[in-house]
This record gives structure tokens, C-alpha cells and sequence, in this order.
């Protein structure tokens, strides 16, 4: 159903842009992004692989550079599938701060459908919020402590975004 709708979207905004600009126009718009896109997949699948690698040489945990790789072959799919609409979402996806954003939003989808152990291996430990002054009492015996060099520390989980 969703793949009949963005079809329908598809051609309206072609039909629109055809008689708002010319057929010629409209075509050339259709192809030129496609043809951009098709050199944009090579150039984001390379950059995604050596994001890879070069986190898995260093040790460090490769979801970050996983999540942007896939969003910009996601940004570079939608620019290579003819479609004015899908170029366009496309091209916003290989825009610095729409990608940062898309990235955040693969992270979050990820961590929820996955373990935390496997998000740990993923993206690495996630961010903890510590409070200056004196220690509150536990409101659960079981609660984690969060160790510094020896000196415990108290402190809360915050999810990745949500500072």
C-alpha cells in the first residue's frame, strides 16, 4: 500500500513539475538525479567501508560509522531511484545536519530492537549524566554504581540524544 502511495506521489509531483516547468525539463530533473545518485552510491558505499575499518582497526565500536554509512547509501538509493520526490528526500539525507539527525534516529531504532549488550558492541557504552554534591540515598538496592578509578560515583543512564 505504501509502495502504491509513493508511486501516485511520485507522478502527481512529475505532472505538476511538467506543466510547471516543461516535460523536457522535468525528465532532464528525473535523470540528472538519478545519474547522481548512481555516482553517489559508489562514493557513500566507499566511504561507509573504510568508516568500517578503520573503527574495527582502531578497536572502537563500528555503529556509528555503520548508521551513517547506511543512511548516506540511503540518501544516494532514493537519489538513484528515478522520482522527484525520492531524489529529493534523498538528497536531504546526504545534507550534514538531516544526516546527523537520520543517524540519531537509526541509533535510537537500533538500541531499541537489539540487546544492550549488543548496542554496547555497536556504539560502545552509552552516556552517563554524573551529579555534583552529596550522594542521594539508592531508591532501589539493586542499582548500578558507576566506577571511576576506584572512586564510585553516582550518576544516571541517559539515552544517546536526550541530554
Amino acid at each position: 500500500m505504501a509502495l502504491l502511495l509513493a508511486v501516485v506521489l511520485e507522478l502527481a509531483v512529475f505532472v505538476g513539475v511538467g506543466r510547471a516547468l516543461g516535460f523536457g525539463v522535468a525528465v532532464l530533473l528525473v535523470f540528472a538525479a538519478s545519474l547522481l545518485g548512481l555516482v553517489l552510491l559508489r562514493r557513500e558505499g566507499m566511504r561507509a567501508w573504510r568508516g568500517f575499518r578503520a573503527a574495527a582497526a582502531a578497536g572502537q565500536p563500528p555503529g556509528g560509522q555503520v548508521t551513517d554509512g547506511l543512511v548516506g547509501l540511503a540518501g544516494a538509493l532514493l537519489l538513484a531511484v528515478p522520482g522527484l520526490v525520492s531524489g529529493v528526500v534523498g538528497l536531504l539525507l546526504l545534507v550534514p545536519p538531516v544526516r546527523r539527525l537520520a543517524r540519531a534516529g537509526v541509533r535510537r531504532a537500533t538500541e531499541r530492537r537489539v540487546s544492550s549488550m549488543v548496542a554496547g558492541d555497536l556504539f560502545g557504552p552509552r552516556t552517563v549524566r554524573v551529579r555534583q554534591g552529596a550522594p542521594q540515598p539508592a531508591r532501589q538496592p539493586e542499582q548500578p554504581v558507576v566506577v571511576d578509578g576506584g572512586r564510585a560515583i553516582e550518576g544516571e543512564i541517559v539515552e544517546p540524544g536526550r541530554h
